[in-house]
């Protein structure tokens, strides 16, 4: 089937049927307003209506429409941040429970998918790869440290020689291999979490973009059509915050990024490059990622760019990624092509911060989005309800704003980005 608006990709093709949200009309009561309804906003009104808060849902455009509904779908642990690094920060303490609730964000994404039986083609193994030599000393000692310092056994090194094996090529020269972490079709994991909000009494309104809201003790949010008026709001529009909260709309990047599905692939194919069907990211700076469909398509993210727009040809503008790892998949025809837009922090650490006394915003994943995501939904929702240590520990991670704020941001990211980008390249 295909979602009416949505925009088109494999995913909303292959959507479990939706339920329809109305549009908000009217004035009305409750005692939380989430704004945003992607994993962040979607996580935190089931939470809290698990603990019997009346709660408000707005989306500006349709359940998991921005990057909840259009990522590459890998679930897994740790932090964009090294662990000795996260330590600098905010000392050894909060950063071993930083890294702890980076496995309970996984151990939630399964425990909600299992509790509310979402069908969303649920897979175990997500590998990390390295594209250079000199990175398979740090990927092994890296394991080593999460395995002995961090007690924690179900990640492991692979070499080069089982790497190719694995994939089918030589591009790659180790893994650090995720036995634990696993990957899904994120839309119609975010629909999933809808329905269970619903069933759970969560209002939720589509086509209903906030125009503004005012905080105190008298918190309103208004649309177009609608008003909320709430004891709390929470911001969970991630690369879509746009202007709605100059506060905190410097501490992110929105950014790009692009996906292709192939054709069904013969079962001998797939094994061939994907033996073992897991979720591969790479070490470069613009990842390349991939991994199998439930029908054998192969989906590979690759490319990004920062401007408002995407590229007229997604399709040929990400295959050029693929066949710079599998050239043989040069014939194979493309079936779909998509971007989506995220958002980076400038620690790629997400930004977490309780701005004012009724107004919290979690945002800034920086591609660890499904899983933290979701965590930070059920944060904010403990956050609420007076339970806030583990959401204060995510707020004391420094996150700075990006130098020239809103405005200025865009061209020292890009030039950042080129940068880097050459850097993969020699």
């Amino acid at each position: 089937m295909s979602l009416k608006g949505y925009e088109s990709s494999y995913y909303v093709s292959t959507a479990n049927k939706k339920t329809e949200y109305p549009q908000l009309e009217g004035e009305k009561e409750s005692d939380i307003c989430v704004i945003g309804a992607g994993y962040t906003g979607l996580s935190a009104a089931l939470h809290l209506a698990e603990k019997g808060y009346s709660v408000s849902l707005l989306e500006s455009e349709k359940v998991g429409w921005g990057a909840s509904g259009r990522n590459g779908g890998q679930v897994c642990q740790d932090h964009n941040m090294s662990h000795e690094e996260l330590t600098k920060k905010v000392g050894r303490s909060a950063a071993d429970s930083l890294w702890k609730m980076s496995v309970e964000s996984v151990d939630l994404v399964k425990d909600l998918i299992k509790k509310h039986n979402i069908a969303c083609d649920l897979k175990s193994g997500v590998m990390s790869v390295s594209v250079k030599p000199a990175y398979a000393k740090d990927m092994m000692e890296d394991v080593a440290y999460i395995n002995k310092d961090l007690n924690y056994d179900a990640v492991h090194f692979i070499d080069k020689n089982e790497v190719e094996n694995m994939l089918g090529l030589d591009k790659y020269y180790s893994g650090k291999y995720w036995t634990d972490a696993a990957h899904l079709h994120p839309l119609n994991y975010a629909l999933g979490l809808a329905n269970a909000a619903q069933e759970a009494g969560v209002n939720i309104f589509e086509n209903s973009r906030v125009t503004s809201y005012q905080t105190g003790k008298n918190a309103e949010v208004k649309t177009s059509k609608g008003l909320i008026k709430a004891k709390y709001i929470l911001l969970a529009c991630n690369g879509y915050l746009g202007k709605l909260e100059s506060r905190v709309a410097g501490k992110i990047m929105p950014i790009n990024n692009f996906i292709l599905a192939t054709e069904p692939l013969s079962e001998e194919l797939c094994r061939k490059i994907n033996r073992d069907d897991i979720a591969i990211a790479d070490s470069k700076f613009v990842v390349n990622y991939f991994r199998m469909s439930a029908d054998n398509r192969l989906l590979w993210g690759g490319g990004e760019n920062y401007s408002s727009k995407f590229p007229k040809d997604i399709r040929g503008f990400v295959q050029k990624y693929m066949l710079e790892f599998y050239p043989e998949l040069k014939d194979v025809k493309i079936d779909y092509g998509w971007g989506g837009t995220l958002a980076i922090t400038l620690n790629r650490m997400p930004h977490f911060e309780r701005i004012e006394e009724n107004l919290f915003v979690a945002q800034g994943y920086s591609g660890h989005g499904v899983a933290l995501a979701t965590l930070g939904g059920k944060l904010m929702a403990e956050a609420v309800s007076g339970s806030i240590e583990k959401f204060d520990l995510f707020a004391k991670v420094p996150t700075s704003t990006f130098p020239g704020g809103t405005l200025l941001r865009w061209p020292g990211l890009v030039a950042g980005m080129l940068y880097y980008s050459l850097r993969d390249r020699f």
